[in-house]
This record gives C-alpha cells, structure tokens and sequence, in this order.
C-alpha cells in the first residue's frame, strides 16, 4: 500500500489513478487507507467528477466499516468538496452517514455546510448545523462566529447572537465589521435601542468607523421608536463624518418629526431636502400640510398647499381633507370654497368633504355660514345628503331663522325623504313658544311645507264638527289609531306632550282633554294612573310637559270624583306626583278652588275624606267639567313661569289661531 499511495502522488490523471486504485482492492494484500482516499478525491475533484466522488464515498464507508480503520480526512474532504460545489442534498446525505459512523466532523466542513444552506436560503438547516457542532464540542474558529453572528441576528435570533458575539470576544477573536454592523440594524430594528447602541459605541473603541447604511439603520431605529433626539444626534453626527443622508431618510426624519408635533425642526430638514436637490414625495409635503392643519397654523399649511400643486403633485383625499376642515373652522368660506374646486378639478368625488364643511359650520353654530356654503355647494353642482340639510334646518329654526329655514325643509322633502312625527313635533314646539306674529305665520307655512299627517290632524282638531264631519273625540281616536306604535312610540308620547301645551295656551281645554283621554287609552302613558284598591289613588305626572300635566290633572281628578261619588269608593288618600319643576303650577292651579291638598317637595297629597268633601263644592263641578276654560286667572294661571316666551294669558281669551 505504500507504493501505491507513492504511486497515486505522481500519477495527474484520475481515470488512471482510480485503475490502479481497483487493482490494488483485488489484492491480498490491500489494505484501506485515508490518504489513499483523499487523493483520490482531490483527483476527482478537480475533473469535476462529483458522481464518481459519491460512488467512491460509499465504497469508502463499506471499507471503513469492514477495516475498521478512521477515514477522517477523506470524509470531510468528501463533504467539503461537495458542499463548494452546491450539491445540497448530497452532501448533507454524506454528513450524516459520517455523523452515524461516529467519525469526527471538523470545523471547516461545519462552515462549507452552513454556509451552503445559507446561500440556499434555508437559515433553520444552518442553525441545526450549528446546534450539531455544539453537540459535538466542536471548537468554533473565526470564520464560524463570522458566518453565524449575522446570519442568527438577521433571522431575528438575536440572544443567541450576541451571546457568540460575547463568546468570540473572550476567545480573543477580533469582531469584523459585518458583525457590528449586523448586530447594530438587527437590535436596532428589533427595538432594542440600548443594546444597539452600546453594540455601536463598543465597534468605535475597535477603531471602526460607521458605514453610512449604519447610520440610516440606527437613525431609522431611533426615530421610529419615537426617541427623536436621539435620532437627531445621530443625523447630525452622519452629517459631520461626510455622509449625504439619502431621500428615504429625510423622508422618513420629517415625517416622524412632523407627526410627534415637532413642526419646526420637520420644516428646518424639509427646507435642507429641498436644498439638497431632493424633491419631497406626496407623502412627506401630505405630512407636514395635515400635521400644520391639525395644529391650526394656516398660513404654512396654504405655503405647504402651493408648493405642493407647482411643484406638480397631486394632494391626496386626506391632505385635501385636513386643509378643508382647517379653512373651516378658520371661517375661511372663500379660501375653502377655492380649494374645494381645485379638488374637484383633480378628479376627486367632493360631495361628501363638501358635505364634511358644511357640518363643521353647524355644530360650530354658524349657521349664516353654513346658508353662504350651501349656496356655493348649489351653485357648483354639488350635492349633500338629507342627513345635514335636516340638521341645518333644525339649527336654522333654534336661532329663529325661519325665512331661511323654509327652503330647507322644502328641499328635504322634495328629495323623497320624509318628515318624521319627531320633527314635526320639533316645530310645533316652535310655534308654542312663539311671540311675534310674522314668526308665527312663518312657523304655520314650515308646518304646512312639512306635507306631514299630524298637520292634517292639527287643521281638522281646530275646525267645527261640521267640516270635520265627526266629534272631536272620535277625530282623535282616528288620528291615534294610525300611528305605528312599534316604531313611534316615543314620538307619539313628544307630540302629545307638546300639542297639549299648544291647546292649553289656546284655550282648547275640552280638545286637549280629548287627546288626553285617547294618549292614556293607547298607553302611551301606561303608568301615570294608579289605583291601589282602598288604599291610595295616585297620578304620575313628573314625565309631561305643562300642559300635559294641567290637563291630565283636571282629568284624572274628574275621574276620581265619578268613581267616588257614584261608586262610593273613597280611598285613604289621594296623590299627585309632581316633581319639584310642576309642582308650583299645579298646586296653583288647584288652589284657586280651594282644594284640600297639601304640597310637599315633589307630591300633592291629601286624605280621600277631604277630597270627597270637595269634590261635592259646585265650583270644583264646574271646574272638573270644564265649564270655566277661560278663566285665565283660575286655569292658566302662572304659565309664564314655564313659558316665558309666551303671554298665556292674551292668548287663552284669543279666538283659536287657524293653522291654515
């Protein structure tokens, strides 16, 4: 075997070496031998004959295991040359034969076969490779901590990498740049802005200088966690070592300012961007422009505007939005007006910032603004939805602005949407608390305009039996039958309580005591009335307006007095709950014909005896009956109290006011 091996070193060519290789296996005297293997490999190699390389492997693992003898060089030499050569899963099939062998692996084919599978994409296999090395106390030379410190940091491993970085520093390996700088973007990115640091400072004390990608990692980092002088430390300290920042970077460095508030410095950069023959993307001018609107600032925020559309960009729907809602709430009618036409010129769908204006006007209360902008909005062809113009209208009608309030509803309806009993019930509050005549004519046309079926029934109730050909009960029970109790219940309970006002400060007690009777028939007021057998009677009248609560009291007690004196049923007591707001009325009211019930803070309450006695006084009769209606120093005595913008009094000895 040793002339062989002497002979395989001079012989070049491998198809020759690997003859005489065959021949010396059929003699007696052939034993297998490692170098005789690695020569032969190193033949193959260089042939490229990576086929006859793994043929050749597996007679090798055959020899071993019958010989017993190591092939240690060979084996690695094997894997090395195949892994060089990209064949994956060959190679790492001949790594595990070797490792099942128990054949020792060395350092250098751990880094080919790592470094395979990094190059391949395949991290975790690299990672597994390095686990296996560490199983096998293999020691890890440079080129190891090389190839795995950023691979392990980049894959977002990052204790494990720095704990090898730790580890190479105390075997007295000299970190590389590519470690730092891996270590520096990969803790930076992850957050860990300390260690990323210290990392950063510790490459300085090796004598390293930072690359310019370190220093937009670490101020990218630092920015977007929102550590913004730092960042700002940074960028000044890249500018110092001769490095441009590049456009991503002052992109990012202005909008990260602008967001945090920092105004001034994002403008400072901006202006240096622009200095430095950048031109600003949609996005950052977009920034600045909403982060100035928000704070108010106009004057920079219209700057920004126009050097954003000279320049030739073109603002997006939030930018527009941003500045729009800016020019509003700055009553900037004309300014908001010019940009809203520029947006419309761009191609955007303006109805709804439009619309967005026009919001801001009402909430805000500037309603003479909010008509001005409407207008506008008709005249440039663009629309808004029911939604606002009711709102409008209802803050129009607050201020008293009927004249202007009149179209608005006309154009609500109009457009198919319909007037609700809640909004009907809305202006016919208007018109009880109405002092002037113009306004009430004003208030008696929106009524009308409302095309509603409660104004139907409101012109019927004020007409004679004769044109409305039925009594006024009957008429009433009608109206009440047709609502939706489901879906208006609510609003059924508002307009009576505020219809009962109106014909209360009419005068119009017996139609009021209509509706009345016909509201508690279909329970909408379910709980009002309260009869505990011989114990107590009681009226709930702490939910109803004024005149709801007068007329539900001289009805109720009516009722009380039928069930007494025909019935004989007397009860202990008597109560009236009122509240602490329509007590005084009420009290009022009853005092003039000297009942007998006593006021407490939120009840009128008196003894069943006392109230039996007086029921039978011929003036509390007549008053029950409704005889005396227009006696305004009895029953509609002290309403100005609850309506001051009335005068009850004029009004009740006033024929009825037709709604027509």
């Amino acid at each position: 075997m040793v002339h062989i091996i002497q002979a395989l070193r001079v012989i070049k060519d491998s198809d020759a070496s690997l003859s005489l290789f065959r021949w010396a296996k059929r003699q007696s005297w052939y034993v297998p031998d490692d170098d005789c293997y690695s020569m032969l490999f190193d033949g193959m190699n260089q042939s490229r004959d990576f086929d006859g390389i793994q043929s050749l492997f597996n007679e090798m693992v055959q020899d071993s295991s019958k010989g017993g003898i190591s092939s240690f060089g060979a084996y690695n030499r094997v894997i090395q040359y195949l892994a060089k050569a990209e064949k994956l899963e060959v190679s790492y099939c001949c790594f595990k034969k070797v490792q099942d062998s128990g054949c020792k692996i060395d350092t250098p084919t751990y880094n080919v076969l790592m470094t395979l599978f990094l190059n391949k994409g395949l991290p975790y296999k690299a990672f597994e490779m390095y686990e296996s090395m560490e199983k096998a106390e293999c020691s890890l030379d440079g080129s190891t901590y090389e190839l795995m410190i950023p691979s392990l940091a980049k894959s977002g491993r990052l204790d494990a990498a720095f704990k090898l970085f730790q580890e190479m520093k105390e075997r007295n390996f000299r970190p590389s740049f590519n470690i730092f700088a891996s270590l520096v973007d990969s803790m930076g990115k992850a957050g860990r802005l300390d260690t990323s640091m210290k990392v950063y400072m510790e490459m300085q004390g090796y004598g390293l200088r930072p690359s310019a990608p370190m220093y937009v990692s670490l101020i990218e980092s630092y920015a977007k966690a929102g550590k913004l002088d730092a960042a700002l430390r940074l960028w000044d300290e890249m500018k110092k070592a001769r490095f441009r920042p590049n456009f991503g970077l002052y992109t990012m460095i202005i909008e990260s300012h602008a967001k945090a508030g920092k105004l001034d410095i994002a403008m400072s950069i901006f202006n240096d961007m622009e200095k430095a023959g950048f031109l600003p993307t949609p996005s950052t001018y977009s920034c600045l422009l909403e982060m100035h609107a928000g704070s108010g600032q106009v004057d920079s925020a219209m700057k920004l505007y126009n050097s954003m559309t000279n320049a030739g960009l073109r603002p997006g729907l939030s930018t527009y939005t941003a500045l729009l809602t800016l020019l509003a709430n700055k009553k900037l009618v004309d300014v908001a007006a010019k940009i809203l036409l520029e947006m419309k010129a761009m191609g955007f769908s303006v109805d709804v910032s439009a619309s967005d204006v026009l919001m801001v006007y009402i909430k805000d209360g500037s309603i003479d603004l909010a008509l001005r902008w409407l207008r506008f909005m008709g005249s440039s062809g663009i629309r808004t939805n029911n939604f606002i113009i009711r709102q409008l209208f209802e803050s129009c009608m607050k201020n008293g602005l009927y004249e202007s309030a009149k179209p608005l509803l006309e154009t609500y309806v109009h457009s198919s949407a319909k007037v609700d009993l809640v909004l009907y019930t809305t202006i016919l509050a208007h018109l009880v608390r109405c002092q002037e005549e113009q306004n009430e004519r004003h208030l008696m046309s929106i009524l009308s305009a409302t095309k509603h079926k409660a104004h139907a029934f409101m012109c019927g109730l004020f007409t004679g039996p004769e044109q409305r050909k039925q009594p006024v009960l009957s008429f009433v029970r009608e109206f009440f039958q047709g609502l939706d109790y489901e879906l208006e219940e609510g609003a059924a309970r508002y307009f009576v309580n505020v219809l009962l006002n109106y014909l209360v400060l009419m005068g119009q007690i017996n139609r009021a005591r209509c509706v009345w009777k016909v509201a508690y028939e279909n329970k909408l007021f379910p709980k009002a009335i309260v009869f505990d057998q011989h114990i107590a009677w009681s009226l709930d009248v702490r939910n109803l307006s004024v005149g709801a609560a007068l007329i539900a009291v001289v009805h109720t007690l009516h009722r009380f007095r039928k069930r007494m004196l025909y019935y004989g049923v007397v009860p202990r007591r008597i109560k009236l709950v009122t509240g602490p707001t329509l007590k005084i009325v009420v009290a009022q009211m009853l005092s003039s014909v000297e009942s007998p019930f006593e006021v407490s803070k939120v009840v009128l309450r008196a003894p069943g005896d006392s109230v039996m006695e007086w029921f039978k006084k011929p003036i509390v009769q007549q008053f029950l009956l409704n005889e005396i209606p227009s006696r305004a120093d009895i029953l509609m005595h002290k309403l100005n109290i609850l309506f001051p913008s009335s005068a009850p009094e004029i009004r009740s000895l006033a024929p009825p006011k037709p709604l027509i």
